[in-house]
């Protein structure tokens, strides 16, 4: 024990060293050990070795961290005949990078490996936080300052952490380090410096991380009341914010899942309003759009945003142009026979699966988001959003009010409208009802195809994509009221809250049965849904 004592002595250096080198000592690009620290990093003997660490974490330079990284992980060699230390990379191939010396005439073979103690392996790891807080560029200081909040104790000690803070301006590592700090004040457990254990609980209450509120719990109990009381009321408002972002965090997966279903369900509220036919291939009018998505894709692998752009309009159009293609060859001649419809219009949909398989493949293909959907925004330190389901969310509403302002806003709005109501009128005043229907039965497959694009940034795209959704599309139309554009998009929302408050209680697959049921009793009381549809639906 008493023999370690200079070498911890010695690593106690690496902790300061950093922050007391001169300016430019980080910046060299070369590194060449000096022969008495060679020959220590060589030697058997721990106190040897502990000098030669110190003396590379006075560097600073990128190869010394490079070489500190690698004695901690255990790639670091030394030629025994020749007295060279050579490096292997991170993947563990054979030691070739020469650090100093000629390359080792004995090859792998010749080379024995450099090892630490476990107190110098803490210290190294200590000195590699204290490298990354230090300086370098923003997100390594953040990813660093961040790892330090998991385990306080790896990181650098408390002056060192203050002359840190002192020092940095990115508002993210400040929060992190004040965050780390307080949790060693924490830990070292004196009652009787209140006021730094009062910081501390500024620092801890202020970070929100899981570590920290475990620091509070600690404080909570201290001896100290005036630090008690003050880490009690911390701890407590700290659960408060918790729990709210835990239920923001549930009505948002609540409203992205209901968009989701409302942007699949908007396309069908329009031809079952319009045209009362129920059409069982929606489902793979969807899947069509989200295959259009990943083909797009495939023509501009190195441009995803601009793919993406692209697809939206490619699939309306080519969904649209399918679903005016069945309306004028097979679903005209079915009107008034909604059993003969239904079962057509299943018959279809087998029909696309299998052309699908076939011209295709049967297996899922990944659909890449573009950067700008991909990661996660930080809101609180409790909550975050993440992207692709954010901006699903916002084209939902952008499609919903797109497809409002041209219901009551232009002329195939005002037919579509007029039919729905009332056929045989709207025929008398001039109304080509057969034209309104293909071009109403286009429009809601084409926003079934754009309502396939939102679906490949979030899932997999396959042949039986659309069977996920054809009955929960069914659903909304009907809770929400058949044929209006309102009740789809408030139903829509309404269950995709209700699903995912119910999903931490209950699961998922019981979640799902309890809205059904939930949704059966309703029709029972309201057969017309949240906001009945006036005209030839309603009276059906």
């Amino acid at each position: 024990m008493l023999r370690a004592l200079p070498a911890i002595g010695a690593l106690a250096l690496l902790l300061l060293s950093p922050l007391a080198a001169p300016a430019g000592a980080g910046e060299q690009e070369g590194f060449a050990l000096s022969g008495a620290a060679l020959s220590a990093l060589a030697s058997s003997k721990v106190n040897d070795r502990s000098v030669a660490i110190a003396e590379m974490a006075r560097d600073a330079s990128p190869m010394a961290r490079e070489i500190l990284r690698a004695l901690l992980e255990g790639r670091l060699y030394l030629d025994k005949a020749g007295g060279g230390v050579y490096l292997a990379g991170p993947d563990g191939g054979a030691p070739a990078n020469a650090v100093s010396g000629p390359p080792a005439a004995g090859g792998p073979a010749g080379l024995k490996k450099i090892t630490v103690n476990n107190g110098q392996r803490q210290e190294i790891a200590r000195v590699l936080h204290t490298l990354a807080l230090a300086g370098g560029e923003v997100q390594s200081r953040r990813a660093a300052s961040a790892a330090l909040l998991s385990d306080a104790g790896q990181g650098p000690a408390a002056p060192t952490l203050e002359r840190l803070i002192a020092d940095e301006s990115d508002p993210e590592v400040l929060r992190n380090l004040r965050a780390a700090l307080g949790l060693l004040l924490a830990r070292a457990g004196d009652a009787s410096r209140t006021a730094e254990l009062e910081t501390a609980i500024d620092y801890l209450a202020a970070s929100g991380q899981p570590s920290t509120r475990a620091a509070l719990a600690g404080l909570a109990a201290s001896t100290n009341p005036q630090v008690a009381k003050k880490a009690a009321d911390a701890l407590y408002w700290a659960h408060v914010a918790l729990d709210w972002a835990a239920f923001t965090e549930t009505m948002f997966f609540g409203l992205s899942l209901g968009s989701i279903l409302a942007l699949t369900a908007i396309g069908l509220a329009i031809t079952f309003g319009v045209m009362g036919v129920i059409n069982m291939a929606h489902g793979e009018l969807i899947m069509i759009g989200a295959y259009t998505a990943w083909g797009m894709q495939q023509l501009l692998p190195n441009h995803l945003s601009l793919a993406l752009a692209l697809s939206i309009p490619a699939a309306f159009a080519v969904s649209g142009g399918i679903g005016a293609i069945l309306e004028i060859g097979v679903i005209r001649f079915l009107y008034g026979r909604p059993l003969e419809t239904l079962l057509a219009t299943f018959g279809i949909s087998l029909i696309l699966q299998q052309t699908v398989r076939s011209l295709i493949s049967s297996q899922n293909r990944a659909v890449d988001n573009p950067g700008f959907m991909s990661g996660m925004w930080r809101i609180t330190e409790n909550f975050s959003v993440t992207c692709n389901r954010f901006y699903i969310l916002v084209f939902c509403l952008a499609v919903f009010a797109a497809i409002f302002a041209a219901m009551h806003w232009t002329r195939l709005g005002l037919e579509v409208r007029a039919v729905s109501q009332n056929r045989s009128i709207a025929r008398a005043m001039g109304v080509r009802d057969s034209r309104v229907d293909a071009l109403t039965f286009g429009l809601g497959s084409g926003i079934a195809g754009m309502a396939g694009v939102a679906l490949s940034q979030i899932t997999n795209v396959g042949p039986n994509l659309g069977q996920a959704y054809i009955v929960d599309s069914f659903m909304v139309v009907v809770f929400g009221g058949v044929g209006n554009l309102w009740g789809t998009m408030i139903g829509g929302l309404l269950l995709g809250v209700a699903n995912k408050a119910l999903e931490p209680v209950s699961g998922a697959m019981l979640a799902k049965i309890f809205i059904l049921v939930l949704i059966i009793l309703f029709i029972q009381k309201r057969p017309r849904g949240l906001f009945p549809q006036r005209g030839r639906a309603a009276e059906g």
